[in-house]
């Protein structure tokens, strides 16, 4: 339809159409981005009178993600939709064009870099392994992987003939816990005697008392075939038994689910995290450690808490255990980094696991390595790693979660060595967040290996039973911009190999699940008998202290609100791009002061390269614009209690958070704040655009135009000046939408039925796809093996 709209519309407008592409051509540049496209379109209407506003062609160039140009040739990456993509050539100058294959507009983008006609390049293709899998078919449901699944797998796989039951009656036959029969006994040896057992048992239950536990109702039910793990009380084991009778009579998604969620089948979790520094104190702002650590610890917490909830429900007494698998450094700068095994605080039975990087001659790897450049090293750590998972666990893991690329690559050797299941969470994926990462991988390769991260990550998305994310846009991003994960559907690595159907992002494994902040930590600054009130004359200190040798910059006007910022020193977080703002707006700098607690103040202080050009240019900016009596940075990172207290402490002085990064994944200091009572703006790129309700709960600001960002935050601290009830406003209503959505206890609830029901249809269906891992091993041993021993160790 497309094609014979562009077709009228080229003959009716040929040379408006033709000056368009034309001008396109005369940029001279090979490569553009979508927002070059718009803004080139812009331009051209606005130079010209013409009809292409409102146009067939416009519409495509606007909905063109990226141009590929090579005179007289001109290659557009169409994106009508979220994940909907086709592919168009123009000859500009024979004003022609036709549609074109994903793998013809890859060869031409890698002609463009490599120079020549290519002779024979990989082609990765994940497709024909998927043809007959069940797959989404609306953008709005992708995220919901599991209630597809549910209802697509449960009413085929109960029909007649297919023998759902049956394989039903085995998964139920094969739970256990360390000798001990769950569920069912081998006397229930069909599906027959099941339903025949299942009425026996509502007649005998239906006489006891509701409170009744399971200690005095076992030996009857026991006879029948019923194993502890049904549930505590007789009104819980009638409920879960009423669930089960009503799947074998007619099954329904949300009976199947609710009936999943009680199955007693996760009792020893690992937690997958090898770069960086895990630990619970001194280590955030240590190279590669940051957000990902909290949310670990805090991800962690509430999952014991749900664990021992569902375990205690349904009637049995196991202590559930959580290992967070990651590295251990000998050298650990006064971390605990170098202890093998560490308890977690605010925990019963969960710890830190740390394992060893070894070289090649076996001796241990004593310092830190960047996440860039873990690779070599993490197929020796999975196999080490395995045996001790065994030996703590004394058996193996119910699940493996994976965090970040390095760790969802351990998590998916992990589970198919132990034959578990597998969920992968990313936090971020470095592919989104550097320009032309991939395309330019060879430019890149001596410092972030980029090549090798791309299969990794290719390999693990696909390997996973299922996947995590925050929010909605980490999978398929925005109507005018790519997801993170969206990505990864077709890409190139020129001389390398080409993606041509890498991950599909209506694949059901894909599932939306928000963290919160710990609520212990970070609640309303209106709660006073829960405050910190010890910490603020400390806090008083940090904040308008004098300068020293880790802050730069006094505050003069006390009076003024703050504006806080608090981040990791690097690029994407795009610190010194607020300076930058913040210094050329007189109209903020006279409303608010700017409070950063970011990175080190001292080059010499930092080891990561990136943060000492970061540094560099902070103390640029600060002396350009002769900011030291109205910033203060402070180089330093704050334990949570510390931070918690002082959002609540600029909250009292009505200030507001902000949170301009280039992108951010998912934005947990976005939740802090807002769970303090701090009005946020933050980038509209990545997770907060989800999070904050514009204009209600918080601002969405545009990191690619500052200037804008900046006048609208001076104009909210003018009008909260005029009108402090305005401030008041903001932040009730920040405060309510974190309690509404964003907790941990909803993050643990959905996470632990998500596995349950994986490893249902993991057991009961070919979701391991076994055709899909036998490529993907021939992928890891061609191609990520390598890559990862080029890598200097």
């Amino acid at each position: 339809m497309i094609s014979k709209e562009l077709e009228r519309y080229l003959v009716d407008h040929r040379d408006d159409a033709y000056l368009l592409l034309r001008h396109f051509l005369s940029l001279g540049r090979p490569f553009l981005l979508h927002s070059d496209l718009q803004d080139g379109l812009d331009a051209f209407c606005r130079e010209h009178e013409t009809a292409i506003p409102g146009s067939v062609l416009a519409d495509i160039i606007r909905a063109s993600q990226e141009a590929v140009v090579d005179a007289p040739w001109l290659y557009l990456a169409v994106r009508p939709q979220v994940a909907r993509w086709y592919y168009l050539r123009f000859h500009v100058e024979q004003r022609a064009f036709e549609t074109i294959p994903v793998a013809e507009f890859l060869a031409f983008k890698e002609r463009q870099v490599e120079g020549g006609e290519s002779t024979w390049t990989l082609e990765v293709d994940l497709e024909p392994f998927n043809r007959e899998f069940p797959r989404l078919h609306q953008p709005r449901s992708i995220g919901r992987g599991v209630k597809f699944l549910n209802r697509h797998l449960s009413s085929r796989l109960f029909r007649s003939h297919q023998g759902g039951d049956r394989r039903l009656l085995g998964f139920l036959r094969v739970h256990q816990y360390q000798g001990q029969q769950l569920m069912l006994s081998q006397r229930i040896g069909s599906v027959k005697r099941l339903r025949l057992a299942l009425r026996r048992a509502e007649e005998y239950l239906s006489g006891q008392p509701a409170d009744t536990e399971w200690n005095a109702v076992s030996a009857a039910l026991e006879t029948l075939g019923f194993m502890p793990g049904w549930g505590r009380t007789v009104s819980r084991i009638r409920s879960t038994m009423q669930l089960l009778a009503d799947i074998l009579e007619a099954p329904d998604p949300v009976t199947l689910e609710q009936f999943l969620a009680r199955i007693p089948m996760i009792f020893r979790l690992a937690i997958i995290s090898p770069h960086g520094f895990f630990g619970q104190s001194n280590v955030l702002g240590l190279p590669d450690t940051g957000g990902q650590v909290v949310y670990i610890l805090d991800q962690v917490r509430a999952l014991e808490k749900e664990m021992r909830r569902r375990i205690h429900e349904q009637g049995l007494d196991i202590a559930p255990r959580i290992l967070v698998v990651t590295r251990l450094i000998p050298e650990a700068r006064g971390t605990t980094c170098d202890q093998r095994l560490e308890s977690i605080a605010g925990t019963e039975h969960a710890a830190i696991l740390r394992v060893p990087f070894r070289s090649a001659g076996g001796e241990v790897v004593r310092h830190w390595i960047s996440r860039f450049e873990v690779w070599p090293y993490l197929e020796g750590f999975a196999v080490e790693a395995g045996k001790e998972l065994m030996t703590e666990l004394d058996g193996r893991p119910d699940l493996v979660i994976g965090n970040y690329s390095d760790g969802n690559l351990v998590a998916t050797l992990l589970a198919q060595k132990l034959q578990v299941t597998q969920c992968n969470i990313a936090h971020a994926l470095e592919k989104t967040k550097y320009l032309y990462s991939d395309l330019f991988w060879r430019e890149n390769d001596a410092q972030y290996h980029f090549a090798t991260q791309f299969t990794a990550d290719l390999i693990a998305m696909n390997a996973a039973d299922f996947i995590i994310t925050s929010t909605y846009q980490e999978i398929a991003g925005r109507d005018d911009g790519v997801g993170q994960y969206e990505s990864y559907q077709s890409f190139t690595l020129p001389g390398l190999y080409r993606v041509v159907n890498g991950i599909d992002v209506f694949d059901p494994k894909f599932n939306i699940i928000s963290p919160g902040a710990d609520s212990e930590v970070y609640f309303p600054y209106t709660e006073t008998g829960r405050r910190l009130t010890a910490l603020h004359e400390e806090l008083e200190q940090l904040v308008f202290g004098p300068a020293g040798n880790d802050s730069r910059g006094e505050l003069a006007d006390r009076d003024k609100p703050l504006l806080f910022t608090m981040a990791r020193l690097d690029k994407i977080k795009n610190i010194t791009g607020l300076v930058a703002w913040y210094g050329r707006s007189q109209a903020l700098r006279k409303a608010a002061n700017l409070l950063v607690i970011a990175g080190h103040v001292g080059v010499e202080q930092s080891d990561d390269r990136e943060e000492q050009q970061q540094i560099e240019r902070m103390h640029g900016l600060m002396d350009e614009y002769g900011l030291d009596g109205e910033l203060r940075w402070v180089g330093t990172h704050l334990e949570k209690g510390m931070a918690g207290e002082l959002y609540r402490f600029i909250a009292d002085r009505h200030g507001a958070f902000v949170q301009p990064a280039l992108f951010e994944a998912f934005g947990l200091t976005v939740i802090e704040a807002m769970s303090s009572g701090l009005p946020v703006f933050a980038t509209l790129y990545g997770g907060p655009q989800e999070i904050i309700e514009d204009g209600v709960s918080g601002f969405h600001i545009d990191p690619n135009h500052g200037e804008d960002a900046a006048v609208r935050m001076a104009a909210f601290f003018e009008r909260c000046q005029q009108d402090p009830a305005y401030w008041e406003q903001i932040s009730r209503n920040a405060i309510a939408r974190v309690e509404e959505r964003y907790t941990w206890k909803r993050y643990a609830e959905r996470l632990m039925t998500l596995s349950r029901c994986y490893g249902f249809w993991r057991y009961v269906t070919d979701l391991e796809r076994k055709e899909t891992r036998r490529y993907l091993e021939m992928f890891y041993g061609l191609q990520f093996r390598p890559l990862a021993s080029k890598i200097p160790c």
